[in-house]
């Protein structure tokens, strides 16, 4: 088998992205991949078994964009006012099309999640380096037991629950946060 161009790769992800965009996620299969990207069907198996495939790639690539565009957001107040503006920021993001794709891994959920576990992980090391620059969190709040890890993965942990149950906002977890570690 010869070596996968990632130029090619990117290209058809690329082109499933605006299949999906323009036509609807339904559209997205091996051959309007193929003649989207004007390529032979046999070439884009060689980088995708299938349509989950295609699906779980766009998803993965969507999530990675998400996070780049996280990080460059200027956020500024306490952690708490930060969190607030990233739950509203990833809301966005699902209610836009990054629900629809989730929803559309049927036969490749479980892949898809553990995908996401380094996406998650990149969340928690923000969320620590959030807290870390947040001066009003009180230094005693962590112990051997009770770490900033442990607290970033509790947070992830339950934002991705509120964002998948659709909550409308933070504010009863937010109070949470602030009467444990402020």
């Amino acid at each position: 088998m010869r070596k996968k161009d990632d130029t090619l790769h990117d290209t058809l992800l690329e082109a499933a992205r605006q299949i999906a965009d323009t036509e609807g996620l339904e559209a997205v299969n091996i051959r309007s991949l193929a003649g989207k990207a004007g390529v032979a069907t046999g070439t884009v198996y060689n980088y995708f078994t299938n349509k989950d495939g295609i699906l779980l790639a766009l998803t993965e690539e969507y999530w990675k964009q998400t996070l780049l565009q996280l990080k460059a957001l200027h956020l500024t107040g306490s952690f708490c006012d930060q969190l607030q503006e990233i739950f509203l920021f990833l809301k966005e993001r699902i209610d836009q099309s990054a629900g629809k794709l989730m929803s559309s891994l049927g036969n490749v959920e479980r892949a898809g999640q553990a995908r996401m576990t380094s996406m998650q992980s990149t969340l928690e090391a923000a969320f620590i380096q959030r807290m870390e620059q947040d001066a009003g969190i009180r230094k005693d709040a962590w112990t051997e037991t009770f770490t900033k890890e442990q607290f970033a993965r509790f947070i992830m942990m339950n934002l991705m629950m509120m964002l998948k149950s659709e909550a409308p906002d933070l504010q009863f977890f937010i109070t949470i946060i602030k009467r444990t570690i402020y």
